[in-house]
């Protein structure tokens, strides 16, 4: 692709540049000694301080206004006026430093150093007046003009697919975004202060792992080629960490990148962080009450109240949250007491509620599917569901009064899924017969099940202390505590698929329409990353694919109608 009208017009300027021996990429330190933001706050005009500041940033707007010009600088707090005059720049007889390099060779975008005079205008604004500009990057690639006027943006950048891809411009372009990244990191800070309170210790354990343990999810996988052995990015940290309390640490937690090769949607992306920390000689009930207070302080840091606004919703994050059972939950919303049911059982019920299910769904998943598409949206105020089925959980220890259940927790805010936690299941011959359940439903089919972790076994059977471990996904928490609608808004590079591999030629609808499949499903199926016939042809199990494509449904709540392993199956027999 050829280079832009103002594309060449910047190369002709990067080149004029150079002729007249001025670096337009100089290596150079360039040491700054005030911000434009502690300007503004602290400009005193009986004062008269900042008499010699030194800033740096990007020249956002620009007005020629013959031997003068008025500009925009922005850096990283924000921006502010500056002023250039030819006899101030060029004291002596050439004239070349404004007359042509700012003038004509100098554009928007471009990142200068400047040093001057602060002093307000006749029309009240706090300028600097520059005696000395450098030049300190020549940007050769044109910015979306963005105009603001009385406060209001005009052609402001919206354009998701291009902030997302781009987000070096979205940077530049929505300063107010940066806000948002910002508060991400006061929120991990918030947390840091607390856990290193207690004396707990951060520490980091590998993310390639032979066994991909910790959690229920599909891994990514690779090959180490020096140990000839297949290797899996971590879906957890949780099996280390607890390594870890065995080896008698008290308290340890790790901010943890994980990795999951599922769908993607506005909550989900397949790299994604989360916080785990566990507590030896402690117990659900307590990690409850700490993660009100984890959640409560980070909220006040950030904001100075524990209500916020999340859309059109208010929500109180003020402690005590709400505590009901999975079951009286499932109960509230569906009339039904699933208490004691056996799979079939929970199969009749999912049926009579339309709750698509497959084969290799056990009586775990059959579970969290009721609860998902049943009550999971209902809990906008946070509340802590309790109390799980066991074969929900296979690393929690049996609940100690309550036959067939665990003792474990998730927080729900705004209908999504905030926290989980449990007392964990230090019993390594209960924690062998667990993995060994597990195995039993991957070998029905479930490419999601839990892998044996035999090391980790071996680890109990040295004893680990009474335990509560808890994880909090810090991109969701992040979008709740700063009204962000897509996780993509609270991830600086999220995953999206190559423009070139967008550009490859796509079934067309009519093709998928043939096969018998519903207007509305086409585009999930897409999303899913079938975006052709060959590649939905090669799917080998119908269930699994009517599973992740009613996921796909209930997450981004499209509404559209369950669909059932038979009819995905009759779509790739055609």
């Amino acid at each position: 692709m050829g280079l832009s009208e103002q594309e060449q017009i910047r190369r002709e300027a990067l080149a004029e540049l150079r002729k007249l021996g001025i670096d337009p990429y100089p290596a150079a330190e360039y040491r700054t000694n005030a911000f434009a933001r502690d300007i503004l706050d602290n400009f005193s005009d009986e004062k008269n301080n900042f008499e010699d500041v030194v800033l740096a940033g990007r020249i956002m707007s620009r007005r020629i206004m013959g031997n003068a010009s008025l500009a925009e600088l922005m850096d990283p707090s924000g921006r502010i006026q500056i002023y250039v005059r030819r006899d101030d720049i060029c004291p002596g007889d050439d004239k070349t430093m404004y007359n042509t390099v700012f003038k004509h060779l100098l554009d928007i975008g471009d990142i200068i150093g400047i040093k001057g005079k602060v002093f307000r205008t006749q029309m009240g604004e706090i300028t600097v007046g520059v005696r000395e500009f450098t030049l300190l990057c020549k940007s050769i690639r044109p910015l979306p003009v963005v105009k603001e006027k009385d406060g209001i943006l005009y052609d402001a950048v919206t354009d998701p697919e291009m902030r997302y891809r781009q987000r070096y411009v979205d940077l530049i372009v929505n300063p107010h975004v940066r806000d948002v990244f910002r508060s991400r990191t006061k929120i991990i800070q918030s947390m840091r202060e607390l856990f290193n309170s207690r004396g707990y210790l951060e520490v980091e354990t590998p993310i390639l792992q032979p066994i991909p343990g910790g959690a229920t999810a599909r891994p990514f996988i690779t090959h180490h080629n020096t140990l000839d052995m297949p290797l899996y990015l971590r879906i957890a940290n949780e099996l280390y960490l607890k390594r870890l309390i065995v080896g008698g640490f008290e308290g340890v937690y790790e901010f943890a990148k994980d990795f999951r090769n599922e769908g993607m949607d506005r909550t989900h992306n397949p790299e994604f962080t989360v916080l785990e920390i566990y507590v030896a000689y402690r117990d659900y009930y307590w990690m409850m009450n700490f993660t009100e207070e984890i959640i409560s302080k980070a909220v006040m840091d950030l904001h100075g109240k524990t209500e916020i606004e999340y859309g059109d919703k208010k929500i109180n994050l003020s402690p005590p949250f709400r505590r009901v059972s999975i079951t009286d939950a499932i109960r509230e919303n569906t009339g039904y007491d699933i208490t004691g049911m056996d799979e079939a059982e929970l199969r009749k019920v999912c049926d009579s509620l339309e709750i698509p299910h497959s084969p290799e769904m056990g009586k775990g998943k059959l579970i969290d599917a009721i609860f998902g598409e049943k009550c999971e949206h209902t809990f906008i105020q946070p509340t802590f569901i309790i109390d799980y089925p066991v074969e929900t959980s296979p690393l929690t220890k049996m609940h100690r009064s309550k036959p067939g259940l665990v003792e474990r927790f998730e927080l729900m805010i705004n209908g999504k899924e905030i926290t989980n936690a449990y007392s964990e299941l230090n019993d390594p011959i209960d924690q062998m017969e667990r993995f060994q359940d597990q195995l039993r439903l991957s070998e029905k089919g479930d490419d999601e099940a839990m892998f044996i972790d035999q090391d980790f076994v071996r680890a109990l059977e040295y004893g680990m202390p009474p335990t509560s471990g808890m994880g909090i996904g810090i991109d969701r928490l992040t979008m709740l505590l700063t009204n962000q609608p897509s996780i993509q808004d609270v991830l600086f590079f999220p995953q999206m698929r190559p423009l070139s591999q967008k550009l490859k030629a796509e079934s067309q609808k009519e093709e998928y329409l043939e096969l018998g499949i519903p207007e509305g499903w086409i585009e999930p199926i897409k999303a899913l990353g079938f975006t052709t016939i060959a590649k939905l042809k090669e799917v080998e199990k119908a269930g699994k694919l009517s599973n992740d494509l009613n996921g796909y449904n209930k997450k981004n709540k499209l509404g559209l109608p369950g669909l059932s392993p038979q009819a995905v199956e009759e779509w790739l027999k055609k």
